[in-house]
């Protein structure tokens, strides 16, 4: 039976790889990577010694067609994504949609473990019982539309933004809510189970004099809480 597993690696801590995903990566006959750089880093660590072939959004069909085939042939495929969970703002869906419309008996395991949204869910200050996730905003059009229905969500609310435009997006909901009686809270998680991981909290107005004081470097996971 054709089997691909889609393995969580870490998001920044090597030590949060589970077991489980140690033991499938390299038992895997292939692993499929977003970055084959950043994920023998992993390998290195782990003294992990698989084969690594990129797949990626621009990926093109010649290389899905290739993987297919070695599912036919009855390989064992790993798919990661450079951190987190696979199918989280990353192509790994579309593999699988594809590759199971070529094979109906396809066996999908997910191994699961660390995942952005829901580590930044879990040091909220408020109910996350409920939440929508929006990925990453457009980089240019659009973009206030995607804030305006951010801030139209009846439930919590979290995004992932890039280093270069979080302060550019906490202005935009800044300036959205500048007529708010009562401005939406929020928690702004930067470079999770990394060395430098900072939690701010607060308005949009005050996350961003916060961000101003600080280092932006590093990726962002935040969440906008519902009013109230």
């Amino acid at each position: 039976m054709p089997q691909l597993y889609i393995v969580a690696t870490p998001i920044g801590n090597l030590e949060d790889l589970s077991p489980r995903a140690l033991r499938i990566l390299a038992e895997a006959d292939l692993i499929l990577c977003e970055d084959t750089r950043n994920t023998q880093k992993i390998f290195e660590r782990f003294e992990i010694k698989k084969p690594l072939l990129s797949y990626h959004q621009h990926s093109k069909i010649q290389k899905v067609e290739y993987i297919i085939d070695l599912l036919k042939q009855e390989k064992i495929l790993a798919l990661v994504s450079d951190a987190g969970t696979p199918g989280v703002s990353d192509p790994g869906n579309k593999l699988i949609e594809l590759a199971m419309e070529a094979l109906p008996d396809l066996k999908v395991t997910p191994v699961p473990g660390p995942c952005a949204l829901a580590v930044a869910a879990s040091v909220c200050d408020f109910s996350m019982d409920k939440f929508v996730f929006l990925g990453f905003p457009p980089v240019k059009n659009k973009r206030k539309k995607y804030f305006e229905e951010l801030l139209a969500s009846q439930y919590p609310v979290i995004f992932y933004e890039s280093t270069y435009r979080i302060i550019k997006s906490m202005e935009e909901i800044a300036a959205l809510e500048s007529q708010a009686e009562k401005p939406r809270q929020i928690v702004a998680c930067r470079e999770l189970t990394k060395k430098f991981e900072t939690i701010y909290r607060g308005t949009a107005k005050e996350v961003i004099e916060q961000l101003k004081k600080d280092i932006t470097k590093g990726e962002f996971a935040v969440v906008v809480k519902n009013k109230s």
